[in-house]
C-alpha cells in the first residue's frame, strides 16, 4: 500500500470518527433548541428562533471556513470548527442557568459555525483520491455520521434532569466535552498544505455557477437539506404540542440521524452505479413519502415514520448532489466551489428554519407538512430538465 493511499484512508477513518462525535452537536441543537426556546423565548412564536439561528451560523460561516481552508490547510479549519463547538456548549450551558435567550442563541449561532466546518468532511475525504473514488470517500464520512445518531440522542437522554431544576444544562456541558474529543481526533488528519494554484482560486465563481450541472446540484442541495430542516426544526416541538413525552421526541430524532447517515456505507456504490442524478431522485421521492406518513396521524409512530423516511431522503438527495458538486470544478478551485455550494444550500434553509416555527404555531403540523412539496416538484423539474439537456446533446 503506497504512502497516499494509506494517508487517504488514515483520513477517510478519522473524518469519519469526527463525522460521528462533532454530528452530536447538531443532534443535541435539535432535540433542545426549541424546548429550551419555547421556555427561555419572551414570545412562543420565537419557540425555534434558536435553531434558525444555528442555520444562520451555518450559512454565515460556510465562506470563512473555505478561505482559512483555502489559505491554512483544512485541519486549520477543522481545529478552528472544533473550538466553536466547545463555546456553543459552554454559552448554551450559562444560557439555561441564566435563563437568557439571546446568550442561548449566541449558542446555538457558535453551534452552526461548527456544523458549517463539520460538513466540509465530506469534500475533504475526497482529497487525494482518484476520482472513481471520492463518491465512496465522501459517502463513508457520512456514514460516520450514524453513530452521532445515537451519541447525540442518548446524551440528551441521559443528562438532561442531571442539574435540576436547569433542564439540558448537563447536556450542554457535555456537547462541548464531546467538541473537544473531536478536536483531538481530528488533529491527526493529513492533507496537503494548500498549492499557490489553490490558493489563487482558478476560474471566476460566476462563470462555474452558471454550469446547468452546478445549478442542478445546488438546487437540489437546497431542496433537500431545506426540507430536512424544515420539518426536523418542528417535529420536536410538535410532538410536544401532541402531548408526547421529550423522550418519545429524542427517540424520533435518534432513529432519524441513523437514517440520514446509515445510508452512507452504500449510497457511494450506488452513486458509481446508477448515478448521482437517480440517486437524487430517489431522495426526492423518499422526502415526499416522509411528508405523506406525517399527514397520516399524530402518533409517535407516525412522527418516526416521518423522520426516518425524512433521513433516508436528505442521505440519497444530499449525498448525490454533493456528488454532483465534486464534478463541477478543477482541484485548484475545489474550496472555493464547495464553500459557495454551502453558503447556498444553508443560506436558503435558514429562510425555511425561520418559517418552520410560526408556521408551526400558527397552523400546525399538517400545514408544515403540506408546504414541504412545493419546493420537492421544483426540484424534481430541474432533475428532468437537465436529463433532457443530457440527452439531446448525447
Amino acid at each position: 500500500m503506497s504512502d497516499a493511499h494509506r494517508h487517504a484512508t488514515g483520513n477517510t477513518a478519522r473524518l469519519a470518527i469526527g463525522q460521528a462525535l462533532a454530528g452530536a452537536n447538531a443532534a443535541v441543537i435539535f432535540a433542545t433548541g426549541a424546548v429550551v426556546g419555547n421556555t427561555l423565548a419572551p414570545d412562543k412564536a420565537l419557540a425555534t428562533l434558536p435553531i434558525s439561528v444555528f442555520v444562520v451560523g451555518m450559512a454565515a460561516c460556510t465562506l470563512p471556513a473555505g478561505a482559512i481552508a483555502r489559505r491554512h490547510g483544512r485541519r486549520a479549519a477543522f481545529l478552528a470548527g472544533t473550538g466553536c463547538g466547545v463555546a456553543a456548549g459552554l454559552v448554551a450551558f450559562l444560557a439555561v442557568l441564566l435563563a437568557s435567550f439571546p446568550l442561548f442563541c449566541l449558542g446555538t449561532f457558535l453551534g452552526g459555525a461548527y456544523a458549517a466546518v463539520v460538513l466540509s468532511f465530506r469534500f475533504a475525504a475526497a482529497d487525494g483520491v482518484p476520482p472513481e473514488g471520492r463518491a465512496r470517500a465522501l459517502s463513508l464520512v457520512m456514514a460516520g455520521g450514524v453513530f452521532a445518531g445515537v451519541i447525540g440522542p442518548q446524551l440528551v437522554t441521559h443528562t438532561m434532569y442531571l442539574w435540576p431544576p436547569f433542564l439540558f444544562a448537563a447536556t450542554y456541558l457535555g456537547q462541548a466535552a464531546v467538541a473537544a474529543l473531536c478536536a483531538l481526533v481530528l488533529l491527526g488528519v493529513r492533507l496537503p498544505r494548500p498549492t499557490a494554484a489553490e490558493m489563487a482560486g482558478g476560474r471566476p465563481l460566476g462563470e462555474i455557477a452558471r454550469q446547468p450541472r452546478f445549478l442542478v446540484a445546488v438546487t437540489c442541495g437546497v431542496v433537500t437539506y431545506l426540507l430536512m430542516n424544515f420539518l426536523m426544526t418542528a417535529a420536536p416541538l410538535a410532538m410536544r404540542l401532541c402531548g408526547l413525552p421529550q423522550e418519545a421526541a429524542n427517540l424520533g430524532l435518534q432513529w432519524h440521524i441513523i437514517a440520514m447517515y446509515g445510508p452512507g456505507f452504500f449510497t457511494g456504490h450506488l452513486i458509481a452505479r446508477f448515478g448521482a442524478p437517480r440517486v437524487v431522485a430517489a431522495g426526492l421521492a423518499l422526502t415526499g413519502a416522509a411528508a405523506v406518513a406525517g399527514l397520516l396521524g399524530q402518533q409517535a409512530g407516525h412522527f418516526w415514520a416521518s423522520l426516518i423516511l425524512l433521513g433516508l431522503g436528505w442521505n440519497f438527495g444530499f449525498t448525490g448532489a454533493s456528488a454532483m458538486v465534486l464534478d463541477c470544478h478543477r482541484p485548484e478551485e475545489r474550496t472555493r466551489v464547495q464553500s459557495l455550494n454551502d453558503f447556498i444550500v444553508f443560506g436558503t434553509m435558514a429562510v425555511g428554519s425561520f418559517l418552520s416555527g410560526g408556521l408551526l404555531n400558527s397552523h400546525g403540523w399538517d400545514a408544515v407538512l403540506w408546504v414541504s412539496f412545493l419546493p420537492l416538484a421544483l426540484a424534481a423539474l430541474a432533475l428532468v430538465a437537465a436529463g433532457g439537456r443530457r440527452r439531446a446533446v448525447a
